[in-house]
């Protein structure tokens, strides 16, 4: 019996829409990662790998060649050693950084790049299928799927639950406060002369509970502190703990707000507020107890509504 010959346009329109999405969803900004140019060329591989996976799949259907589709079992297994690769990069670095993401952080780095390759390889395989009907609905699903993994891409960050606003440092004694939130005990007159002459802080008032729950993460407010810092950077070397940046809650009334401190290299409030609105909500905080209390409550009363009556100032 002759074999049927592999179709060749919908592998193309597969191969060039799973890779397109791979390219647009390699998120490159202030918190320079993926480095320059290893991780674009190792990203943009794997993507290419994907989104050729992906769309070999249903010609390979068509020409009754199921030894091909075996490469999916493959990829996948791949694809998780991707996140296992780096998450081993990124602790490597982690620990000559004085300013760390930690552990939560890197988890989400890595998850979101294994993620991303099973998006390419997903948009691959049905712009593949949808050409192997007709061409243009092989474009057509395509862009949509480029569509949904740009919507995909863009996660709630912290400026949606909270809103961000400049504070006063001043000192009672030796304590360091942001308007009302106390964040350390700073000894020397020199450190404490240096913060009021360079330091910058920020007051975070959520929105609603769900904002509030997030606050109470340390993973989370460990985060802002690392995107805060390489937005306007920080003037702290070894030794001198007095200069680390912090993001403390207000204790002990516990009200749900925070605040953070920092001593930037360029003091820029403008970019310090957006570094802080733009940190992503953490995978891992989702999965607080708190947290998912407050999401399955928001989800049945709906955001805008809980927003308006529990975020009113």
């Amino acid at each position: 019996m002759a074999k049927v010959a592999m179709p060749a346009l919908p592998l193309i329109i597969g191969l060039l829409f799973g890779f397109v999405t791979r390219f647009v969803t390699l998120r490159i900004d202030y918190r320079q990662y993926p480095g320059y140019p290893a991780g674009y060329t190792s990203h943009l591989t794997f993507g290419f790998i994907a989104a050729f996976i992906g769309a070999l799949v249903v010609p390979a259907f068509i020409a009754k060649e199921y030894t091909a589709v075996s490469f999916l079992a493959l990829a996948a297994q791949q694809f998780s050693q991707i996140r296992m690769v780096e998450r081993k990069s990124l602790e490597s670095i982690e620990q000559y950084t004085l300013v760390k993401r930690g552990p939560e952080y890197i988890e989400g780095i890595a998850r979101t790049f294994e993620q991303r390759n099973y998006l390419t390889m997903l948009v691959g395989m049905i712009s593949s299928a949808a050409a192997s009907w007709m061409w243009w609905a092989g474009i057509v699903v395509g862009l949509a799927g480029i569509g949904v993994s740009l919507l995909a891409k863009s996660g709630e960050t912290i400026g949606d639950l909270m809103w961000v606003r400049p504070g006063k440092l001043w000192f009672e004694r030796t304590l360091l406060y942001v308007d009302d939130v106390m964040m350390m005990e700073v000894g020397m007159p020199h450190p404490r002369e240096r913060y009021l002459r360079d330091g910058m802080g920020v007051v975070l008032e959520p929105k609603n509970p769900l904002g509030q729950a997030v606050l109470w993460d340390l993973s989370q407010r460990e985060a802002m502190v690392y995107d805060a810092v390489q937005m306007v950077g920080v003037q702290k070397d070894v030794g001198y703990p007095e200069q680390t940046p912090l993001c403390r809650m207000e204790m002990p009334g516990a009200s749900g707000r925070a605040a953070l401190s920092i001593i930037p290299v360029e003091k820029d409030m403008k970019a310090l507020i957006e570094a802080v609105q733009g940190t992503p909500v953490l995978e891992s905080t989702k999965a607080n107890p708190l947290v998912s209390k407050y999401i399955k409550q928001l989800k049945k009363k709906g955001r805008k509504g809980a927003v308006d009556d529990e975020g009113k100032r």
